[in-house]
């Protein structure tokens, strides 16, 4: 999962593009990186947060008014620089590329790059995968009189070949910017624009939030196979390329995405507190009596304040929350997300110290951290430690760019709830129903592949076989 924006008009976009970056930091932490466009293109990337990877001085060199920015957290390839987004080339014309998402037929895409194009990628990123495929197929034209429609008929062709999740927007030099979604519309990009004294600007963007905090109107999500152009006078065109049957990802609401994010019209804040009100019940059912619900910061606190208002139990802050620390739950190494927990929160004892608290996290993955956390309120005198995942059990691996590791360590794969519970330490412990989440979700198709194991793309068990075989080389 990354954060991707991209913006066009008649001003200098690279200040938009830097803010646009800093609204999805939480989407990647990885790296950071920009490309604009005048004459040629100019960028600058680098490893770690964007405050870390851009200083002022880089901002009068990435002059023009077409850009694209990135964010990333890294799900395939390795976190070398090399990897970084954005990605340019020169095959057979300037085209730049950010991308959000997973291919997950790389290692066939692969071997075709060299066998159908004669192109050898240079990195293990499978953006370059899209931008070579994509590249090819332009080809096919005459780039000097290439007209609209050839070019949504290129991007076409590239997501018949392209399997996978991926949110893309690329920069056509002197011709565009361009945008475009899977055919199963799984990860989320938003398009907007604003009025300037300059004229029309328009935006793309991972969650609507960026639109909010830089004054750009949101015009609408990018449907299932959708693709955007917007030309050099700044004229917007759209069509409907390859697509089949809507999945969007159901962990954006659940985890990934900003509490004040909106994707196609669904608010996630909202979402999130309907998961806490459907556990409710169930605690209701148990015959537990809880003294104070509290969640694990931050993304547990809508579904937390959502279950402590259903059952008539007050919530308060339990864990204090460093924003200085990193999200764990993107951190590639065990040994990293266990030292992250410690880091990051510490217990706040006067709001749990002699009461049986209701601690609620956004999910339980590999069982690890929520050990931890029970750990430390136990350490803070929590009397009875009643745990809640506010997604169902996690059994399956994502293959669309959510860290979920392999199968054999996920603990809901391999374990009863009960042996979790016992695992975690906790004295109860509650998980959404899969069906719960089916009444959440009813009028808006959402892939919970991770929940149910029916995956909408791609022949999964080679996709499994070959993300096995890339983390044990990354080990």
């Amino acid at each position: 999962m990354c954060g991707i924006v991209g913006f066009t008009g008649n001003e200098k976009v690279v200040y938009d593009l830097l803010s646009g970056l800093l609204t999805l930091q939480h989407r990647g932490q990885d790296s950071a990186g920009i490309v604009t466009f005048k004459d040629n293109f100019k960028m600058k990337k680098g490893i770690g947060l964007v405050n870390e990877v851009f200083e002022n001085k880089h901002f009068d060199r990435l002059d023009g008014n077409i850009g694209l920015g990135h964010v990333r957290y890294t799900t395939h390839g390795t976190k070398d620089i090399e990897n970084a987004q954005p990605i340019t080339t020169n095959f057979p014309f300037g085209i730049a590329m950010v991308h959000n998402g997973n291919v997950t037929n790389f290692k066939e895409m692969n071997r075709a790059m060299y066998e159908d194009y004669h192109v050898m990628p240079t990195s293990s990123n499978d953006l370059e995968i899209i931008l070579y495929t994509l590249a090819a197929e332009l080809k096919k034209n005459d780039l000097k009189t290439i007209t609209v429609e050839q070019i949504f008929e290129a991007v076409t062709q590239t997501q018949k070949r392209i399997q996978g999740a991926y949110a893309v927007i690329a920069v056509i030099a002197n011709h565009g910017l361009l945008a475009f979604q899977d055919p199963n519309g799984i990860r989320p990009l938003v398009l907007g624009k604003k009025e300037t004294a300059n004229g029309v600007v328009y935006g793309l963007a991972s969650e609507s939030i960026t639109f909010d905090h830089l004054g750009y109107d949101i015009i609408r999500d990018l449907k299932p196979g959708e693709i955007v152009f917007i030309d050099e006078d700044y004229q917007l065109h759209s069509t409907i390329g390859h697509h089949t049957k809507q999945a969007f990802c159901v962990f954006e609401f659940i985890y990934f995405a900003r509490e004040d994010a909106v994707f196609h019209h669904k608010n996630v804040a909202g979402s999130r507190v309907r998961l806490g009100q459907y556990i409710a019940e169930q605690i209701k059912a148990s015959g537990l009596q809880p003294d104070v619900v509290i969640d694990v910061p931050s993304s547990g606190y809508f579904a937390a304040s959502g279950l402590a208002e259903k059952l008539g139990v007050p919530y308060h802050r339990g864990l204090f929350k460093s924003n200085y620390i990193g999200r764990s739950f993107i951190a590639p190494q065990q040994s990293e997300r266990e030292n992250i927990v410690k880091q990051k929160l510490n217990p706040i004892k006067k709001a749990i110290r002699d009461k049986k608290v209701v601690v609620v996290d956004d999910s339980i993955v590999r069982g690890t951290t929520s050990k931890r956390i029970v750990q430390t309120l136990k350490e803070a005198g929590a009397k009875e430690i009643y745990f809640v995942s506010s997604a169902p059990p996690v059994i399956n691996t994502c293959v669309y760019g959510i860290d979920m590791s392999v199968t054999t360590e996920l603990i809901a794969a391999n374990k009863t709830q009960e042996e979790i519970r016992e695992y975690i330490g906790a004295d109860a412990l509650f998980y959404l129903k899969p069906e719960d989440l089916d009444q959440i979700f009813s009028q808006f198709p959402v892939c919970k592949a991770c929940f149910t194991g029916q995956y909408p793309t791609g022949n999964i068990v080679e996709i499994l076989k070959d993300i096995a075989e890339e983390k044990a080389e990354m080990r």
